[in-house]
């Protein structure tokens, strides 16, 4: 596994009120999303929020599964690293992802997302955007409530 990732040299402002959504996308080019989760030769992961994105890295496996799900060895876990490679991200989006790949997937709070069909990353940043800044489907309003910090001011209260 590689990675390449920005270093920034001024920090990034972090506004409390925006919301802030951390995604990866599986990739062959490093342009589109192209890629099924188990054969996805790189990830592109970016910071997203309703008005701006951030490039934040690039995470590239040498080995991959092919797309039939089958792994080369048995025992030859691929999908345990790219887990652990993208943690910390809150969606993944791909051309399909199988179902013990998907469990891991959440086990690590990651939202895997399927589109049917390749599209450029910008297009799915885009996209990203626009269902933050309106009414987020229930799946995403989740997600983005969880990266909100829970007040636990209640607990001060008295009765």
């Amino acid at each position: 596994m590689r990675r390449l990732q920005l270093v920034e040299t001024e920090p990034v402002p972090v506004t409390d009120s925006v919301p802030r959504l951390r995604i990866a996308i599986a990739t062959q080019d490093m342009k589109a999303l192209n890629a099924h989760f188990g054969s996805a030769k790189k990830f592109a992961v970016y910071d997203v929020t309703p008005l701006e994105s951030r490039f934040v890295e690039a995470v590239e496996f040498g080995t991959v599964s092919d797309e039939s799900g089958k792994h080369r060895n048995e025992g030859d876990d691929r999908i345990g690293p790219k887990v652990d490679a993208l943690r910390g991200c809150n969606l993944l989006f791909c051309l399909a992802i199988g179902g013990p790949s998907a469990v891991k997937v959440v086990n690590a709070r990651i939202h895997p997302v399927k589109l049917s069909a390749p599209e450029p990353i910008e297009t799915v940043i885009a996209k990203v955007q626009t269902m933050m800044a309106g009414n987020p489907p229930p799946w995403l309003r989740k997600v983005m409530m969880a990266q909100q910090e829970r007040s636990m001011d209640f607990l001060d209260e008295e009765d």
